[in-house]
Parts: C-alpha cells; sequence; structure tokens
C-alpha cells in the first residue's frame, strides 16, 4: 500500500503548543480528519481536503482514515492534546485490529502533543513532579462502576490525580459523585485545581481544597487535578495565585 496515516496531537489550545514535528506532519497531509474543533485550529492549505465529523463517532472516523490511506492518500488525523491520551491513537489502533487485514500493512504512525494534564501543571507550578494518573470520568464507553474502581484505588494509592472529561451537557453529575468518593479517602485539605482552557490565552486557574472543591464551577474546557497528599502550596505576594507542587520525595522539604 503506497497511502500512509498520521495521528496528530495539535496541543491543548494554544499554536505555540502544536510541535514542529506535528506541524510538518499536517501540513505534508493530502486529508485532514477529525473533530470539526480540532480541524479549525489547523491552518488552511491549498491541495488539502478536510473532512470534519461529531465529536461521538471516533471509529466511524478511524475508518474513514483507514479507507482513504488505503487508496494511496497521505492521511492526518487531528486530535486535540496528544492523540494517545483518550483519543484519536486508540481508534484507529482498534479499527485496524478489528478490520480489514490489509490495514495491518499501512504506515501509520502516531505524532505526539501536548496533553492536557501537562498544560495545567504549566499554569500552577509542578503539580506533577511525585507519581501521578490520569482517569477519564466519561463513562460513554466503559462502565461508571469501572470509574469508581480507579477512583478509589487511586485515591488509596496516593497519586495526584487529573480527571478528564470531567463535566459535559450529557454528564452534568459525575464530577460532584467523583468528589464524594475521593472525599472518603482523602483529607479535606487536600488541594485541587480546577483549570479552564489551559494552554490559551483564556485559562483560568481555581485553587481550592477537596472539602470545598465545588463542581458547578467546571464546564466541559475544564480540567480537574486532585493533589496528593504531600500537595503543597507556596503562597504568594498580593493577589497571585500560589505556586502549587509535589515534592519528588516523601520526605517534608527542610
Amino acid at each position: 500500500m503506497t497511502g500512509s496515516l498520521v495521528i496528530v496531537g495539535v496541543g491543548p489550545g494554544d499554536a505555540a503548543y502544536t510541535t514542529p514535528a506535528a506541524s510538518l506532519a499536517l501540513a505534508e497531509a493530502t486529508d485532514l480528519i477529525g473533530y470539526g474543533l480540532y480541524l479549525d485550529r489547523v491552518p488552511q492549505r491549498e491541495g488539502q481536503t478536510r473532512h470534519a465529523s461529531g465529536n461521538r463517532v471516533e471509529i466511524d472516523r478511524a475508518r474513514h482514515a483507514l479507507e482513504l490511506a488505503a487508496q494511496g492518500r497521505r492521511v492526518a488525523v487531528v486530535s486535540g492534546g496528544d492523540a494517545g491520551v483518550f483519543a484519536m491513537a486508540a481508534a484507529i489502533f482498534e479499527a485496524v485490529d478489528a478490520g480489514d487485514p490489509a490495514w495491518r500493512a499501512l504506515d501509520i504512525r502516531v505524532e505526539p502533543g501536548v496533553t492536557a494534564m501537562l498544560a495545567v501543571a504549566a499554569e500552577v507550578g509542578a503539580p506533577l513532579g511525585g507519581d501521578f494518573c490520569a482517569i477519564s470520568l466519561s463513562d460513554n464507553l466503559k462502565s461508571w462502576a469501572t470509574v469508581e474502581r480507579r477512583l478509589r484505588a487511586a485515591a488509596e494509592a496516593d497519586f495526584v490525580i487529573s480527571l478528564y472529561n470531567a463535566k459535559s451537557l450529557a454528564r452534568p453529575h459525575q464530577l460532584g459523585a467523583a468528589l464524594d468518593i475521593l472525599r472518603e479517602v482523602k483529607a479535606g485539605d487536600t488541594v485541587v485545581l480546577f483549570v479552564r482552557a489551559a494552554g490559551t490565552a483564556e485559562a483560568r486557574v481555581t485553587v481550592t481544597t477537596l472539602a470545598e472543591a465545588d463542581p458547578s464551577i467546571v464546564d466541559m474546557r475544564t480540567l480537574v487535578m486532585i493533589g496528593a497528599s504531600t500537595t503543597r502550596l507556596i503562597e504568594r505576594d498580593g493577589a497571585a495565585l500560589p505556586w502549587v507542587y509535589t515534592p519528588r520525595s516523601e520526605r517534608a522539604p527542610e
């Protein structure tokens, strides 16, 4: 097969967070495929064909991309953040695994991007300085019971926890339920971050505690980060937000 397929993460928002390698992969493509809002972030180029689709048709989008690549096209599938984190890379390989055996001969690669929790961490300091994990609160593709089990396990292991897909119009109550689960295990003074639109000029940071965390201020563009027991604040003068970091060592700083 002469076609190729690259799955590209374009970062969390601002074009400055798109890597040069990702930009080159997008520029070389004959066809761009992705959720319409992500495609809108890619500059228009003469000779390229765009195939926009909705937010909940990942497998259909993946099959379409593979079919075009099998026809000899140079296809780029566009994801926000990093394509391998709760995004299109897994959907592509799921389609390959269950689809036309000929697709396994295609030239397929993944071009990494800056995922949302890294942009969030950069906004506030170094909250991911110790061990951490990421959990999606979406139960579109897994049961809520699975989400609950993973939340409890991560809380008991004392990871810093990044919550992706924390809230949507179709799932308005799950973040509150998740916070209640975490409160059963973690102390009320645990640091919690709500960061909206990280990596953009509109970024907004709220630093609070697990006891005081209010899920009503969260929307689809917000990532929620729950600190470990060791996560600390460094207070600053005036109205400046504190820096937030998690020490690399279990020992308290001297």
